[in-house]
């Protein structure tokens, strides 16, 4: 492995009613669109961080590994 990483960038909004379906398990996964135009799709609990009364939102880093395994993701604002 030559320990190469992917960096996406995205905006992310979803308001707290939404979000309870995705902690329920419900809906599994978030699909958000990155600012150069990629899909990105992650699992829904690795937002569980960031939830707040409102919800989740802000701008968002996913670090992806050389075979696209996310390694980490953080709320940048």
């Amino acid at each position: 492995m030559n320990g190469k990483t992917d960096r996406i960038r995205f905006v992310l909004y979803i308001p707290a009613e939404k979000y309870k379906k995705y902690y329920s398990g419900e809906i599994r996964y978030v699909l958000a669109r990155s600012y150069d135009g990629r899909s990105v799709k992650f699992p829904a609990s690795y937002l569980r961080r960031f939830v707040s009364h409102g919800g989740v939102s802000g701008e968002f880093e996913i670090v992806y590994d050389e075979n696209n395994r996310l390694k980490d993701i953080r709320r940048i604002s």
